[in-house]
């Protein structure tokens, strides 16, 4: 029987790579250096799945004024040092990869410098190559359905026929913009969160992955 989709489309960090608290830790400690109390658990609710842009645009109105001009380019570097030594892939991504007979993708929030250094620490680069879109190829971010609907167009597949694997209600709420359904892997977010966004399967394990696409086009939201 054939499968459901045409495009299989990948987020990034949180989905294909192990890299959210690695991010997230050095965001919270930059920005308690600024003064804001923030916990790690805060950058999950309210930074996680942003771009770079949106979470600058927060950071200003906690604030009250324009973070120090250096505060990007720091950023960037620590969290470059700390995603070269800590990061691992998603586990089962290797396995789900391998398995897959459909064409697919990736499609982030993160610039493509991100992923350059991302995919190539966790060997992933090589499966993606061609075939990476960022945020920063688009006009809007998430959960505008902008970088969706490029990574689909340029494929050269219709919405419709498109999956997006996310693991963000900003994430989900982009794909659904987009006209495509969503299943939400429910690791670091919690699943209430995803199916409050709309996502149309929920699941834990990636492993879980290529039954799910197999098993058909779901009718309605996860409930």
């Amino acid at each position: 029987m054939p499968l459901p989709y045409q495009l299989i489309i990948f987020d990034c960090d949180g989905v294909l790579v192990d890299s959210e608290r690695i991010t997230n830790t050095v965001f919270v400690k930059m920005l308690n250096e600024l003064g804001l109390p923030l916990k790690l658990e805060d950058m999950f609710e309210q930074f996680v799945g942003h771009s770079m842009e949106q979470c600058m645009s927060k950071i200003t109105a906690m604030l009250g004024q324009e973070p120090p001009a250096e505060f990007l380019a720091d950023y960037r570097l620590r969290t470059k040092a700390a995603l070269e030594n800590e990061l691992v892939v998603v586990v089962g991504i290797p396995e789900v990869l391998a398995q897959l007979t459909l064409p697919y993708c990736v499609a982030s929030s993160g610039d493509h410098e991100k992923m350059r250094t991302t995919l190539g620490v966790t060997g992933l680069w090589s499966k993606f190559e061609g075939r990476i879109f960022s945020v920063t190829d688009v006009n809007a971010p998430k959960p505008a359905p902008d970088v969706f609907l490029h990574a689909a167009a340029t494929m050269g597949f219709a919405p419709a026929d498109c999956v997006v694997v996310e693991d963000t209600p900003t994430g989900v709420r982009a794909a659904l913009a987009a006209g495509m359904t969503v299943l939400a892997y429910a690791a670091l977010t919690p699943a209430q969160r995803l199916r409050d966004a709309g996502a149309h399967i929920i699941f834990g394990d990636m492993l879980e992955l290529p039954a799910l696409l197999a098993g058909g086009k779901p009718d309605r939201i996860a409930s």
